[in-house]
C-alpha cells in the first residue's frame, strides 16, 4: 500500500533506506535525530527525521510519521551552505529548509503534489532531549497599544504548481502563477505591488503598474481589482543568468489597498520551493529545418495563460506547449490556395515519438478542417479539442501529447512501447487548429488538458532565426526553444 504523508490522511507505508550523496558546507553535520511537527490544531502528524552518515560521503535517511505508523525512505539528501533539501519520491515529498547559525533548527517547507505547501521545522534530539527553542520576544509595541497590533490583510495567495527551472536562450528561467483570492465580505480589494523574495527575504523582482498589469490575463474577467470572494491570476516569470543565480525557495510579497482603507497593508507568504532537478531531454518530434515554435513558451504566449478548470482543478496543460509549424524563407507557412491543407509546408511531415515509452491515449477519424480560423470540421468539445492525437508515457508523471494528426495516419496502437524515433503518425489540421500544424507538449498526468505542463530540453537544435529563417544560426543543447523561434532539429540518427 502507498502511504501519504498528508495531514488530512493517515496511511501505511514501510520502505527502506536509501544513501545519497551531499556536500556539507561550514561544517554542517546533520547526522542525527530530529523531531518536527505537520499540520496544526487537531490535525496534526509528529515526524521523527533520523540522518547517519553512510560507508562513503552521503547521508542515509528515514522518516518516521508516528500518526501513521508508517516509516518513509529519504532520499537526495543534499546540503548547500545552510540549505538542506530531501525527497520522499514514494508520496511526492520534496522538503527544503535552511539550517540556523547554532545547527539545532531547520525551518523549512513540506511540498507533496497535489496538496498545498506547509510550514515545517525540525529540531535537533541532543541526549535523548529535544532542544527548546528560545522564548519567543515579546512584541512591546502590540502589548502597550493593542490598536498597533498588525492588521488582517483579507487574501489568500497560492502557487498551484511548483516553480521548475528549465533553459532557454542560454538563461534560466521559471514561469509559474500566483493565484491571489480576496476573502474580504464587502469592498474591493487591489493589488498595487507583488514581490519576489529569496530565501533571505531579499527581493529579486518587484511588480507594480505597468509591469503588474502585463502579468494579468487581460481577457480575464476579474484583474488587479478584486470583488468580495473573487480570485485573481498572476503570470509570473523569473529568468537568472546561471543555474546558481535562481534561488531554491521563493517567498511572495504582496501589497493591496482596500477600498475603504486609507492605506496599503502587505502580506508575506511562506517559502515555496524551486524544483532545480535537470528536465527532461528529449529527441525532437519532427525532422529537418524551417521549424518555427509557434505559441511557444513565453511569458505572452496564449498557451502559457490557457487555465482550464478539468476535474475539479483549475490547471494550465499548455504552459509549456509549442505549436510547430515550417515556413518558408519569407517566413509563410503557405504558398497557394491557403483554404487547401495540401499547400502548407508542413502538412503530411512525419511525426516521431521523444523518447522510449508506452503509448496511453489516442483518439483517430475526426476528419481535417479547412485552414480558417472562424471554422471546424466537428464540433469543439474536450473529446475532440486535440484532433487525431496520440499520447505517450516517456517518465514517472510525464506524459507528452502529438496533436492535431491527419486522420488515419496514426501507426501505433493503445499499450504499444514505442522507440524513440519511431513514427506515430502523420502532422494534420484536425481538432481545435486553424492550420496544419502540431501541436507538441509534456504534461504531468495522461490528459491533454486535464494537467499540469512541465518543462522540457531538446538534446540539440539550431535557431536559424526568428519568425523566418532570417540567420545568424546559433546552435543550443539542451534548451527548450521559446515562441517564434526557428529552428533546425539536430538528431543523432
Amino acid at each position: 500500500m502507498r502511504g501519504t504523508l498528508l495531514w488530512v490522511v493517515a496511511s501505511l507505508l514501510i520502505c527502506g533506506v536509501t544513501v545519497s550523496h551531499t556536500q556539507d558546507a561550514g561544517g554542517v553535520d546533520l547526522a542525527g535525530t530530529w523531531h518536527g511537527t505537520l499540520g496544526s490544531g487537531a490535525v496534526q502528524l509528529h515526524l521523527i527525521l533520523t540522518i547517519s552518515r553512510g560507508n562513503g560521503e552521503g547521508y542515509r535517511g528515514k522518516l518516521n510519521s508516528k500518526d501513521q505508523h508508517a516509516l518513509f525512505e529519504i532520499e537526495n539528501i543534499t546540503v548547500k551552505g545552510d540549505e538542506v533539501r530531501f525527497e520522499v519520491r514514494q508520496v511526492g515529498g520534496l522538503y527544503v529548509g535552511t539550517i540556523t547559525k547554532n545547527h539545532n533548527e531547520i525551518v523549512g517547507t513540506w511540498t507533496q503534489t497535489g496538496v498545498p505547501a506547509q510550514p515545517l521545522s525540525f529540531t535537533r534530539e541532543i541526549d535523548n532531549r529535544v532542544i527548546e527553542k528560545p522564548a519567543a520576544v515579546e512584541n512591546t509595541r502590540t502589548n502597550a497599544n493593542p490598536g498597533d497590533a498588525l492588521a488582517i490583510v483579507p487574501i489568500d495567495v497560492t502557487v498551484p504548481a511548483p516553480p521548475i527551472a528549465f533553459k532557454a536562450d542560454g538563461r534560466w528561467d521559471l514561469a509559474y502563477e500566483l493565484r491571489i483570492a480576496s476573502f474580504a465580505d464587502v469592498g474591493d480589494v487591489s493589488i498595487v505591488r507583488v514581490d519576489v523574495l529569496d530565501s533571505n527575504h531579499k527581493p529579486i523582482v518587484s511588480l507594480s503598474g505597468d509591469a503588474l498589469k502585463s502579468a494579468v490575463d487581460p481577457e480575464a474577467a476579474v484583474g488587479l481589482k478584486l470583488g468580495p470572494r473573487t480570485y485573481t491570476t498572476i503570470y509570473m516569470w523569473i529568468s537568472a543568468s546561471s543555474l546558481d543565480e535562481l534561488p531554491t525557495l521563493l517567498r511572495h510579497r504582496v501589497t493591496v489597498k482596500g477600498s475603504d482603507e486609507p492605506s496599503e497593508t502587505s502580506t508575506e507568504t511562506p517559502p515555496v520551493p524551486v524544483d532545480q532537478k535537470p528536465v527532461i531531454v528529449i529527441s525532437p518530434p519532427l525532422r529537418g529545418d524551417n521549424w518555427m515554435a509557434a505559441n511557444g513558451p513565453s511569458d505572452s504566449s496564449v498557451h502559457r495563460r490557457a487555465i482550464l478548470p478539468i476535474g475539479g482543478r483549475a490547471v494550465i496543460g499548455q504552459r509549456f506547449a509549442i505549436d510547430w509549424t515550417q515556413v518558408y524563407p519569407d517566413g509563410a507557412v503557405s504558398h497557394g490556395d491557403p483554404l487547401n491543407n495540401k499547400n502548407y509546408l508542413c502538412y503530411g511531415q512525419r511525426v516521431y515519438a521523444v523518447a522510449d515509452g508506452v503509448i496511453t491515449k489516442m483518439k483517430d477519424g475526426i476528419p481535417e478542417n479547412t485552414p480558417d480560423p472562424t471554422r471546424r470540421a466537428v464540433e469543439i468539445t474536450l473529446d475532440t479539442v486535440a484532433g487525431n492525437h496520440v499520447i505517450e508515457q516517456i517518465g514517472e508523471g510525464m506524459f507528452a501529447t502529438f496533436a492535431h494528426l491527419q486522420p488515419g495516419s496514426l501507426r501505433v496502437k493503445l499499450g504499444d512501447h514505442v522507440r524513440q524515433g519511431q513514427v506515430l503518425g502523420l502532422l494534420g489540421n484536425s481538432g481545435n487548429s486553424t492550420g496544419p500544424h502540431l501541436h507538441f507538449q509534456i504534461c504531468d498526468a495522461n490528459s491533454v488538458l486535464g494537467c499540469e505542463g512541465l518543462p522540457h530540453a531538446l538534446s540539440s537544435f539550431e535557431v536559424e532565426g526568428h519568425w523566418k529563417p532570417d540567420g545568424p544560426t546559433s546552435k543550443h543543447e539542451k534548451e527548450i526553444p521559446t515562441e517564434g523561434e526557428v529552428v533546425k532539429f539536430v538528431t543523432a540518427e
